[in-house]
């Protein structure tokens, strides 16, 4: 199973990005291999609007089936969903520490959005 954590960093003790939609990256962790791959999200960055859209698409199409970020707003929340995608919340220092986290079974699934859209 594959879990994706924003993060501005391309390793596991890099910072989890608290910012879902704007994170400059995705680290893609591979539970069955023990392995991850970074996928680069710099187009939601400059975005006017649609940063959360766009990187859920872009988590989607990893195929992943949980994301742990720190926040995620209204429309990425919705389009997570539609994928089959969990969401739980974190507000660990590391990819690493989140990672634990969630493995411990320690992380609350969100059940709604927890900031307005355009949050920065």
């Amino acid at each position: 199973m594959k879990i994706a954590f924003s993060t501005s960093g391309s390793t596991l003790d890099s910072p989890l990005d608290s910012r879902f939609g704007r994170a400059p990256h995705f680290l893609i962790f591979d539970l069955d291999t023990e392995t991850f791959e970074v996928v680069d999200n710099r187009q939601s960055l400059d975005s006017a609007q649609g940063a959360g859209i766009q990187s859920a698409e872009t988590v989607a199409r990893q195929g992943v089936k949980a994301l742990v970020s720190g926040h995620c707003g209204p429309k990425a929340f919705r389009v997570l969903q539609a994928a089959g995608i969990r969401i739980f919340t974190s507000d660990a220092g590391t990819v690493a520490d989140a990672l634990e986290q969630y493995r411990a079974g320690t992380l609350a699934e969100a059940g709604s959005a927890d900031v307005e859209g355009h949050w920065v």
